[in-house]
């Protein structure tokens, strides 16, 4: 039996020689893979939501959160939900190849770029069942090889959705090797896969901030690093109040356990006394309990409906991933920014307001990677934005920022044509 190591090294191996033959595979392979992965999806179901239900209630078993048990579980129409994202990165133009900032320089050589992609992409994520199926496809589009290394508490459901892709992707002429899942769970063979520099060239984490820090901490190759997101919704002095709600409401609410959800609510102190009360029953309907600072528990107090806590230090700059929001009351639109600057983590941030000098020094002054003017901070998703789906949301800013598509997992190089130049 061949060792762990051994055999994760020969995983990378292939995937490096498979990467070779990707760069330039024609579209029509690619896209026929990715209508055989939405496909074979469809019907596998049975037996990857077997899978999924194995891996669901031995983590039940275990004591794992609320949240964490969301992100794990599969359901027919979440999976059904990832084949139509496999599909629509299909529908993508194919961004490799593509030509472009042509010139020709005064010496008559003619330059320009052309895109490619980055080679092997190793990805190491935990709990989420569809990363398996969203990185493989977009990586497949992109003309890129993947390793997969997904957490043991998904192991059964990434192990089955890893060997829809292969399969499909093999019969669809892509190279063998080009899709790699570990089935090892063995932590230890994640450090020493961010020794393999030589095969891997960018290395993908998400999950849980402790993870991404280890990884950001140990790895050889480049990162890119994000999904901790500690999103803000900052209701300005002049903002229309049902709007407001509405916007406040589904970023909390409408799926509270990712990254994108809103976790502290600041309420301009003209606004306050109208606008809080409102927004607090409706969170309430919802069960959301609210950790307030003194003013706004002060307007909130009187209603016994409510599940409100005296908010602590620790709540600001929390990402709650439940039904918990912060609430804190300012007194301008420096003191949110302020706030912002301070306790955000550089995911996605929001201002609600009616004025435009408002909604412009928001958008100039907030250093997030998506920020936003009246709308909810839950757009920020590979799909929501067209990408198809996403291999995960940088909040760093080399070499991608936001969500991570397709183009994200590509470079270029330089193409050069002459007709005898020599430098003098």
């Amino acid at each position: 039996m061949k060792s762990p190591n051994k055999e994760l090294e020969e995983k990378a191996r292939a995937a490096r020689a498979a990467s070779r033959r990707m760069a330039y595979l024609p579209s029509e392979i690619k896209n026929k893979a990715l209508h055989n992965i939405a496909n074979d999806l469809l019907a596998g179901q049975e037996e990857i939501l077997a899978a999924n239900q194995l891996d669901y209630h031995q983590a039940q078993k275990s004591g794992m959160n609320a949240a964490m048990l969301d992100r794990l579980m599969l359901s027919p129409e979440r999976l059904a939900a990832i084949a139509k994202d496999v599909l629509a990165v299909a529908e993508l133009p194919d961004p490799v190849g593509e030509v472009f900032d042509m010139r020709t320089l005064p010496n008559g050589l003619q330059l320009s770029r052309k895109r490619v992609p980055l080679g092997v992409i190793g990805a190491i994520y935990e709990s989420r069942p569809n990363v398996t199926v969203d990185i493989s496809a977009l990586c497949l589009k992109s003309g890129n090889a993947v390793i997969l290394r997904g957490g043991r508490e998904a192991v059964h459901s990434n192990s089955a959705l890893a060997k829809v892709v292969r399969e499909a992707a093999t019969r669809a002429g892509v190279p063998e090797g080009a899709v790699q899942f570990i089935e090892n769970t063995d932590r230890a063979l994640v450090d020493e896969m961010l020794k393999l520099r030589q095969y891997i060239d960018l290395i993908i984490p998400r999950g849980g901030a402790g993870l991404i820090q280890h990884i950001k901490d140990n790895a050889a190759m480049p990162v890119i690093a994000g999904g901790v997101g500690v999103c803000h919704t900052y209701v300005d002095r002049s903002a229309d109040v049902d709007k407001a709600v509405a916007i406040a409401f589904n970023a909390k609410v409408q799926r509270p356990t990712v990254c994108n959800a809103l976790d502290t609510l600041l309420v301009h102190a003209d606004i306050a006394r109208k606008y809080l009360p409102l927004a607090a029953a409706e969170l309430a309907r919802a069960g959301v309990e609210m950790h307030c600072d003194e003013r706004a528990m002060a307007i909130l107090k009187e209603k016994p409906s409510l599940k409100l806590k005296p908010a602590t230090d620790e709540d600001w700059g929390k990402e709650f991933l439940s039904l918990v929001a912060a609430v804190k009351v300012v007194d301008s639109l420096d003191e949110a920014l302020e706030h912002i600057e301070r306790c955000g983590s550089g995911h996605s941030e929001a201002i609600i307001t009616g004025e435009d000098d408002a909604a412009v020094r928001f958008l100039d002054e907030v250093d997030a990677a998506c920020v936003y003017v009246n709308a909810s901070t839950r757009f920020t998703d590979g799909s929501q934005f067209g990408l198809g789906a996403e291999v995960g949301i940088s909040t760093q800013k080399f070499h991608a920022r936001g969500p991570l598509g397709v183009r994200e997992l590509t470079s270029y190089k330089w193409i050069i044509l002459g007709s005898g130049q020599v430098r003098p």
